[in-house]
């Protein structure tokens, strides 16, 4: 009976192994580490309209503007920490193959968490590119809080935050896409699944695999019908789904 036990233990393991998760989260990830959300009251978007700071006519009308709200971001952002779901995402590459975070938070509190494949479908705001005609061609990382408008990439033109405005197209979509499509796991966390293209990623995941939406809002939102939905934060419905594999390890 012991070494059934153990060969189902072993098993399991293996399994456990071939997998491949896919996250995909959004603003109400970070939000559990303080960072103000487009729809949060008293945040930095009551300050501004998205006209005014998040769009490429934005740029071009008032560049200085622009840099200003997105240096305060980056501030805000420096001054917070990864929580508990980014930790427990972290976590999961103990027990599992693969686990890519396909994210459209534009912090790096995944990577500060320990996550090692992480893709910003909406940008990086620790990262600068140029507002010329090459800017998806080359990133440049952002020393501390501040990008000024002096600081230029070779070709001249001013470096702009590597963020993706309203108007403009979602370079990682294609990518994205695929990375669901192959996915084992799917776990969407903290998204509103109200921003496309990016919303619509979660209908790519194949038929056969598990679809998780975590969120403390859950019946709030439009939830395909193949989608377990759990009614918690992100840090304590994430440690909840993990559970079972942990209790797994726990027990060999």
């Amino acid at each position: 009976m012991k070494n059934l036990e153990f060969r189902l233990e072993s098993y399991f393991c293996m399994y456990l192994q071939g997998m491949k998760i896919v996250i995909f989260s959004g603003a109400g990830m970070s939000a559990e580490s303080g960072v103000s959300t487009f729809r949060d009251s008293g945040g930095l978007w009551e300050k501004y309209s998205i006209e005014e700071v998040a769009t490429p006519q934005a740029w071009k009308r008032n560049p200085s503007l622009v840099q200003t709200f997105y240096n305060e971001r980056r501030k805000q952002i420096l001054e917070v920490e990864p929580n508990a779901g980014h930790r427990v995402i972290a976590e999961m590459e103990d027990f599992f193959e693969q686990v890519v975070v396909i994210t459209q938070n534009i912090d790096d509190l995944h990577e500060r968490a320990g996550s090692t494949a992480v893709m910003h479908l909406h940008g990086n705001i620790r990262m600068a590119k140029s507002s010329g005609p090459n800017s998806e061609k080359a990133y440049y990382p952002i020393e501390g809080w501040e990008l000024k408008m002096e600081d230029r990439c070779p070709d001249g033109y001013p470096l702009r935050p590597h963020v993706v405005w309203f108007g403009e197209e979602v370079p990682m979509l294609e990518r994205a896409q695929e990375e669901i499509e192959n996915c084992d796991k799917l776990i969407v966390v903290g998204s509103s699944l109200q921003v496309y293209p990016a919303a619509g990623l979660i209908h790519c995941a194949p038929r056969e695999a598990e679809k998780v939406i975590i969120d403390p809002n859950v019946h709030e939102l439009m939830v395909p019908g193949d989608f377990i939905s759990i009614n918690k934060g992100a840090g304590e419905g994430l440690a909840l789904w993990l559970s079972k594999y942990r209790e797994g390890e726990n027990e060999e």
